[in-house]
Formats: C-alpha cells, structure tokens, sequence
C-alpha cells in the first residue's frame, strides 16, 4: 500500500470540524486530530457543534478545549439547534452555514458520512457539500444502532497511546454519555480495530474516512522505455 503524505511547506492548514452533536467529532476523528496536533503542524481549527443543551454544552467546550490544546489558533461554536429535527430546521441550519462559510475557508473538511442513516448527521453532510464545494471532504463514521458502517477507503493509522487518550477522553468530557449501552471502551475500540486490519496499521488501529473528491496536483507518470 502506498502511503500520501500531505507536505504543509511550513505552512498551518485551516481545519473545520462539523459534528450535528456533542461528542460527534471525537469519536469520529478524535484520534486523528490528536496525531496531527502532537506533530509539528500546528493547524488554525474552527470546530462546530449544531446541537447541545446546557448539559452537553459544558461538556463539548470541555472537550473541545483538551482536543484542540495544541492547535495554533481555535474558534469553537456550540450551537443549539433542535436534535433529531434538523431536516425541519434545515432553512435555519443552512444559513448558519452560509454565515460559517463567510467566516472560514478551510484546507480540510471532517465531517459526517454521506450514507449515515442519521438524519441529523446526513443533513449536515449534505449542507456541507453544498456550502463547500471546491475543498477537501473528509466523512468521517460513527457506530450505533442504524448498523449504516461502509467501506471507507482513506485510513489513518492510530497508535495505541492516541487512541487510549482519545478514549479516556470521550469518558472524562462526556460524564451523560456513560449511561447509555453503546458509550463503552469495547465500542471505541472496536472499530479502530477493524479499520486497522483493513489498513494494515502497524498499531493494528486505525481510523477511516470516506473522500468524495481527491485531486493529485503535479502527479507525473513515470514508464519504462516499453511504455
């Protein structure tokens, strides 16, 4: 397998984060924001949360502070549309998005997963193509109950210490969450586990992301003699 690597030139790349809920984002991507940020890229992060009540707004600012420590600059929203009802509010979701786009242009986009069966988190995807057009998208997965997982095609590898402190921190930031069946170490770690098999990661976890539209820029095919 070969691997890509993004060269930055010394530059800090601007990254939006969308989750339609506290706690999206780190389970989603949590552990490969944290690999980026121990390196030394030190990125500008614009992290948005579309809905969290007073509870849940506590913990996503909590949270989002720990994660993005090390980022070079941060902004982070918390808003409080209405759960499981954002196709009804979907007038009011995309002007905040035409306000986000105003604000911030990224390099990279993570956000939810285009065939999620949530409809929250699909009308978040949707919005964010729509405002985004030209940018690169990286749709990120989250295991639950709709059973909606599929077969992503770009891995970051994790090692065990990341994905430990990615962990520990979902359960330290989101105390609400312990309540329920699906928030447990088994769920976080099982499907790490299974994105490393399919990227043979060396740490044997992994997390994956879907990419609608990549373009390699200066891509030169090099043949033998024999063309």
């Amino acid at each position: 397998m070969l691997d890509l690597q993004i060269n930055w030139g010394g530059m800090h790349p601007k990254i939006l984060c969308l989750g339609a809920h506290a706690d999206d984002i780190e389970i989603g991507c949590g552990g490969t924001l944290l690999n980026m940020l121990s390196t030394n890229i030190k990125p500008e992060i614009c992290w948005v949360v579309f809905s969290a009540n007073e509870k849940r707004k506590e913990e996503a600012l909590e949270s989002a502070n720990y994660f993005l420590s090390n980022s070079a600059k941060k902004h982070v929203f918390i808003r409080d549309f209405k759960e499981n009802f954002f196709p009804y509010n979907g007038g009011l979701i995309k002007e905040y998005f035409n306000e986000l786009k105003g604000f911030f242009n990224p390099d990279i986009i993570f956000t939810h997963y285009r065939r999620d069966l949530h409809q929250d988190h699909r009308l978040i995807y949707d919005l964010t193509l729509n405002a985004y057009r030209d940018h690169l998208i990286f749709e990120y997965e989250i295991p639950k109950y709709d059973g909606d997982l599929g077969s992503p095609h770009v891995f970051v590898p994790l090692d065990e210490r990341g994905l430990d402190d990615k962990i520990k921190s979902l359960f330290k930031y989101f105390q609400s969450q312990k309540v329920k069946p699906w928030f447990s170490e088994d769920t976080f770690l099982a499907l790490p586990r299974l994105r490393g098999i399919e990227s043979n990661s060396p740490s044997g976890y992994a997390e994956a992301f879907f990419c609608r539209k990549m373009i390699l820029a200066n891509f030169a095919l090099i043949q033998d003699e024999n063309g």
